[in-house]
């Protein structure tokens, strides 16, 4: 029998975890969108009580394709895919865009004095 000492995590992850892993801030950013509309979608799918072939039809894919999204294998689809995933399934999507605070970054506007962006909130509805 193992000890509890044992099942203790060793490292404990505080904000994005693809962060930690050692992506990139971009490659984490993606990641964690990919993650996000994936488990929406696989919580949809779940709750509708979808099979893989239903999905084949729905989704207007092959069947392996339908298994890896099934599975979490999202490395191998992109971010326009799951939104077309999501799309076809009639779940609506938006992503946030705001700075990252602590990063002094500053922006020209079309020649003007340098200034923050401001946060935008972007929807995607309808995205084919």
């Amino acid at each position: 029998m193992k000890s509890a000492a044992r099942n203790k995590p060793t490292h404990i992850v505080k904000g994005n975890v693809f962060d930690a892993l050692g992506f990139s801030a971009s490659e984490a950013s993606a990641l964690k969108i990919k993650a996000e509309i994936l488990s929406a979608i696989l919580e949809h799918v779940r709750a509708k009580g979808y099979t893989q072939a239903q999905l084949v039809d729905i989704l207007d894919e092959y069947q392996p394709s339908v298994s890896n999204l099934l599975k979490g294998r999202i490395s191998q689809v992109s971010i326009e895919k799951l939104l077309r995933y999501a799309d076809r399934l009639h779940l609506q999507t938006s992503i946030a865009v705001w700075p990252i605070e602590g990063r002094g970054r500053r922006v020209s506007v079309r020649g003007t004095a340098s200034t923050h962006l401001p946060r935008r909130k972007l929807s995607a509805r309808g995205v084919a």
